[in-house]
């Protein structure tokens, strides 16, 4: 019996793992999108205004399967979720890349897996083992010698937007996928897009507008960090976190960094060298490891 619920176990991380690291993929095009379109948004609107489409979007979905609201339990969680990954995260990222490359950004936001775990074991009572903190801790350096050497290591305004913003996704993301666990996944980011609705359109309307039409590049950027980087991505990543584990399945964000690298080179055409290669193989062995650190 034990046996076969410790196969079963394995079997549903194993999912979680896949459904974190479809998030992922998607979520590795928001850095390159949003360097794409902040020059023309600018970035309070650019953060303000993907909450704001994302919301009614989600909206628009839980009118049409009727769902229920959650229940009063719930309503401090996604609150907590709102904070950290509709406006934390998508405002210091916009903040951010308005003065760095997103390829710099890439590496900071490397230190998300990491935070997230910590968040984890705050948030979501998570104990991984000593041997998961090793291997985290390898992907950790693996980042910052990244950084060091690509001469990303000087600390810039756009560095502090860029830890904030890791502060307000890993706090997002545990308290995400704990909720998942309850609710579904896709039910935890559109409930708190709903609940930041009221407060990202008065925020927009604030904030500073474009002084000229952004060209059509910049509108499917934003389109982009709209529907997949605020909304669909999190139902694969909700889900895959409540399925393998907040701090473990975590660990796959490892890749998204070395993933945007490889993106803002092909979209944006910054610089990508062998050192960028070095390090993804290191990343993704972290990340392959940490699997297995049951």
């Amino acid at each position: 019996m034990s046996i076969h619920s410790n196969v079963t176990e394995q079997r549903t991380e194993t999912v979680g793992w896949w459904w974190a690291a479809l998030g992922v993929l998607i979520f590795s095009f928001t850095l390159p999108m949003t360097r794409l379109a902040v020059p023309d948004f600018g970035g309070l609107t650019m953060g303000f205004g993907r909450a704001v489409v994302a919301g009614l979007l989600a909206g628009g979905l839980l009118l049409w399967r009727r769902d229920r609201l959650p229940l009063p339990r719930y309503w401090a969680g996604l609150a907590l979720v709102a904070g950290g990954v509709v406006f934390g995260f998508p405002v210091f990222t916009s903040l951010a890349l308005r003065t760095v490359p997103a390829i710099h950004g890439a590496v900071v936001i490397g230190l998300l897996p990491a935070a997230t775990a910590i968040a984890a074991v705050l948030f979501a009572r998570e104990r991984p083992r000593p041997v998961f903190w090793l291997v985290c801790g390898l992907g950790v350096v693996s980042v910052l010698v990244f950084a060091l050497v690509s001469g990303a290591g000087q600390l810039r305004l756009g560095d502090v937007y860029l830890l904030l913003a890791v502060i307000f996704a890993a706090t997002g993301y545990a308290e995400g996928g704990r909720l998942a666990r309850e609710l579904d996944g896709w039910r935890v980011i559109c409930w708190a897009l709903v609940l930041a609705f009221p407060f990202s359109v008065v925020a927009l309307l604030l904030s500073p507008w474009p002084t000229h039409l952004p060209p059509v590049p910049a509108w499917l950027a934003f389109g982009y960090v709209s529907v997949f980087s605020m909304l669909l991505g999190f139902f694969a990543w909700y889900r895959g976190l409540a399925l393998g584990g907040i701090a473990r399945a975590g660990q796959i964000q490892l890749v998204q960094p070395i993933l945007t690298v490889f993106w803002s080179a092909l979209l944006l055409k910054e610089a990508l060298d062998g050192r960028t290669l070095l390090a993804a193989a290191l990343v993704f062995s972290c990340a392959a490891l940490s699997r297995f650190t049951r």
